[in-house]
């Protein structure tokens, strides 16, 4: 798999981030991101498309991170999956690992951290 075949799934509350985050997944070549603003829709999202790697928020509406990441990880786990968060505690942070998140990445976005963590599990 390379990122010019992947499918990548954006959760976050924040339209904003949505959009940065979609912006430079877009310019590394990812032909096909979906978007959701909370935890239940990135379930539903994700059980119909099966992305190849989720950005996911923590603090979220109806479903935070934590409970998405263990649904999700019921479902398929092999999903690959990565926190994106400004907020949150160490305690929050160390659960959405235990669950099955496979990295972190501090807010403010940094383009250089998401398209090395595309190329990371996406292979290049």
């Amino acid at each position: 798999m390379t990122i010019d075949e992947g499918k990548v799934l954006i959760c976050d509350d924040s339209i904003l981030a949505r959009k940065q985050i979609k912006d430079i997944i877009a310019i590394a070549g990812a032909p096909t991101i979906f978007e959701a603003s909370d935890g239940e829709k990135a379930i539903e999202i994700y059980k119909e498309h099966k992305p190849d790697l989720v950005f996911l928020d923590i603090v979220m509406p109806k479903k935070d991170g934590n409970i998405t990441i263990n649904e999700i990880m019921a479902f398929d786990p092999d999903a690959k999956i990565i926190i994106v968060s400004s907020v949150g505690t160490h305690t929050q942070l160390k659960c959405a690992l235990e669950a099955g998140a496979m990295d972190f990445i501090q807010k403010p976005i940094n383009k250089v951290q998401i398209i090395d963590a595309l190329n990371k599990y996406l292979g290049r």
